[in-house]
């Protein structure tokens, strides 16, 4: 069996650097982050990444995966801390914490990193604020087969653990960046690809539009949108029709409805 580290006090220092995890400031200054749970933890382990540190409670119930991820981390020179649940809670901030927590080094998160031709979409989000979007974003990007997810300007940390949380694994599945828009224009523009936005400004409807791969999907903030500058350097914009009385969708829910059409679209 692995050796464990028992942590029995509120107050152990330990304790106190796992919870300041979910600040943000502390987060980048540290460059590690939280995640919560074994679906998330199994998910990340099948995708080869293993936390540093890996937290279990002390009245968890045994189970397969639960064990071949306390062997994986082990095996890998990382530390394994067995607590309560009430410090577990502590820790990552959420009543009736689950079992497993982990702590993870952050990825590379450069545009330099990414390879535009590996797959046909990617996903853009420009001032994405709410880290639940980001998350239900990263999922959409796993669902349809994307690259991953490029934070353009201001957007929510990928990293917080709302974000992590909501995203169901697929933090660990997909590739992230962050770059300002005047970064990622200029990347964009040196390679192939294709800028494809929802818009009212010149568009044609989103169904059968002429969508070409690399596609890059591009999506605004949740209550300002896109800045007009922004959808005019997009090379299609196209329109959704709003059958009721709301004039808009929720940013991630029109991310993944466009996702989908784009690659029904490069498919057919």
């Amino acid at each position: 069996m692995p050796e464990r580290r028992q942590i029995t006090g509120f107050s152990n220092p330990t304790v106190k650097a796992l919870r300041r995890l979910r600040d943000k400031k502390h987060r980048k200054r540290e460059g590690k982050f939280l995640a919560e749970g074994l679906r998330l933890l199994t998910d990340a382990r099948e995708c080869g990444r293993l936390p540093e540190t890996l937290v279990l409670s002390d009245r968890r119930e045994d189970h397969a995966l639960l064990s071949a991820l306390e062997e994986a981390v082990a095996a890998s020179g990382g530390e394994i801390i067995e607590t309560s649940p009430d410090i577990l809670s502590k820790i990552t901030g959420k009543d009736n914490a689950q079992a497993v927590a982990g702590v993870f080094a952050e990825f590379d998160t450069s545009l330099g990193g990414l390879d535009r031709e590996a797959v046909p979409i990617w996903l853009v989000a420009q001032a994405l604020r709410d880290p639940g979007n980001l998350g239900t974003m990263l999922r959409t990007c796993d669902a349809v087969g994307a690259g991953g997810l490029i934070l353009i300007d201001d957007c929510a940390d990928p990293f917080s653990v709302e974000a992590v949380r909501a995203s169901m694994g697929a933090v660990f599945t997909q590739q992230i960046a962050q770059a300002s828009w005047e970064e990622f224009l200029p990347w964009l523009r040196g390679g192939s690809g294709q800028l494809v936005a929802a818009s009212l400004r010149d568009a044609v409807p989103y169904r059968g539009a002429a969508y070409e791969a690399p596609c890059f999907i591009l999506v605004g903030n949740e209550s300002q949108g896109l800045p007009e500058i922004y959808e005019t350097e997009c090379d299609l914009r196209v329109t959704m029709p709003m059958r009721g009385r709301a004039d808009s969708l929720n940013a991630a829910v029109a991310g993944a409805v466009l996702a989908y059409e784009v690659l029904a679209g490069l498919e057919s």
